[in-house]
């Protein structure tokens, strides 16, 4: 279509120029995280990669700066958007499979639900996010924490190729041997350095899993989530866990057997076999739980273990990372979110094992050397339970401050501010910021500013 960035000269796009006031405005402008009220200069909903460069290289000349987003789920800490164009990639969402080499290749919109199945169909697996509707390209950028994470490794060190218009409006193939300093940046980094229009990564030879969830009562809390975490401590690389709290809501759309219930639950991935698995399951078995769902299963059915909700959600939440789980912290964590907590109360709140090959280094991928990563949230419909929620979340990451990481993992940061890199890290994104963007026009969540005037 022809349409117009500015006022003068007219521009061509293969997808959609919108601006405000236009019909469509207010669907195009909404994040999937609801409570982020986008509300930027002009959107593009990309059509092709040739939207992308001439949506860059317009805005360039305006004087905005560039948003590239997919899907929108941690679209908080962006703000209202305001000087800046809104690119909406979640139309590219083109897959390829290459069953010989083990390799995926990606657009920049594609969803992991669209690669499991499509990798499924050839026998392989991706270390793909917790949620069928989350963006390959976000997650990846951001490290990626995955089911499968103990045993290969954050999703960021699979990467073997990426492509990414620059902030000059160039398209470039990034790589170990071309670019190297930026595709180091790109794995774990974060978005601040050019639009990823596609990704190449390596795939799994695998095609079952033994995954499920124990549920008990909240009340037993502290004795579940106490054994649980000296049975993490012991289990295999093979095996990826989490510890939560889960307080459902009485909605009908919620299953009827936890519908409006407070539970202590361990969900759990295992690359053992049926008999291993079921042998490394009996102290946790001994507890007696409730319900007991871990069954053997496709590595496509993982997106519904962690029961995130299917539909976009006005939601606030937060992540910090532990450098170490020792006793105390697990009972400061209960005694501030607990079941006998007076604090608001929140719909979930994990503790995420990580350690094994999470912990190796890859690019940048900041905080996945730390012992756990705790993440809280909940659902938030006004500013009243915002206001609420926030108090229970600052009051938690104060408890568990004296274990706090240098750094948290980046996807499990959902407020501006957040200290998400170590400091020689940082310094070495901001050196890749300034070669590839001194004027800092691309604006990501987890911003890397340039050094120089445009930065600090």
């Amino acid at each position: 279509m022809t349409d117009q960035l500015t006022t003068t000269e007219p521009l061509s796009f293969d997808g959609t120029l919108l601006h405000p006031g236009d019909p469509g405005w207010d669907d195009a402008r909404r994040a999937w995280q609801l409570r982020a009220d986008q509300h930027p200069a002009a959107i593009v909903r990309a059509g092709s990669v040739r939207d992308v460069i001439t949506t860059v290289r317009r805005a360039a000349e305006l004087g905005l700066r560039v948003a590239p987003q997919a899907t929108g789920h941690n679209a908080g800490p962006l703000g209202p958007l305001d000087g800046t164009a809104l690119l909406r990639t979640g139309d590219l969402r083109d897959v390829t499979i290459d069953p010989q080499r083990r390799i995926a290749r990606v657009g920049a919109g594609a969803l992991w639900g669209d690669v499991t199945v499509a990798a499924a169909e050839h026998g392989l697996a991706a270390l793909a996010g917790s949620s069928r509707d989350v963006g390959v390209v976000g997650y990846t950028l951001g490290g990626g924490v995955s089911w499968l994470g103990r045993a290969h490794g954050p999703a960021a060190g699979q990467v073997t190729a990426a492509e990414i218009v620059t902030a000059d409006g160039e398209l470039l193939r990034v790589d170990d041997e071309h670019h190297p300093d930026l595709f180091w940046a790109i794995r774990g980094g974060g978005g601040s350095f050019g639009v990823v229009t596609a990704l190449e990564f390596r795939l799994f030879p695998i095609t079952e899993v033994q995954a499920g969830a124990l549920f008990w009562p909240i009340e037993r809390a502290a004795e579940v989530l106490h054994a649980w975490r000296e049975w993490a401590d012991e289990v295999p690389d093979t095996v990826t866990s989490v510890g939560r709290l889960l307080r459902f809501p009485p909605l009908p759309e919620i299953p009827e057997p936890v519908r409006g219930r407070s539970l202590v639950a361990i969900e759990l991935a295992s690359l053992e076999g049926p008999v291993a698995t079921e042998l490394l399951l009996r102290r946790l078995r001994a507890l007696g739980p409730e319900m007991d769902t871990v069954h053997s299963q496709s590595p496509v059915d993982l997106a519904d273990l962690h029961m995130d909700p299917p539909t976009p959600v006005p939601g606030i939440g937060d992540g910090t990372g532990l450098a170490a789980f020792p006793v105390e912290s697990l009972d400061a964590l209960l005694a501030t979110v607990g079941p006998d907590s007076t604090l608001p109360p929140l719909l979930s709140v994990e503790i995420r094992q990580l350690g094994g090959a999470l912990a190796r280094p890859v690019g940048a991928v900041s905080g996945l050397d730390a012992a756990v990563v705790v993440f809280a949230v909940t659902i938030a419909p006004d500013d009243g339970a915002a206001a609420a929620a926030t108090t229970t979340l600052d009051a938690l990451a104060s408890a568990l401050a004296p274990w706090a990481a240098e750094s948290t993992y980046l996807n499990f940061v959902e407020r501006a501010g957040t200290r998400t890199f170590p400091a020689a890290t940082l310094r070495r994104l901001r050196s890749v910021k300034t070669t590839y963007d001194p004027a800092d026009r691309i604006r990501a969540n987890h911003p890397v500013a340039p050094f120089g005037p445009a930065g600090s």
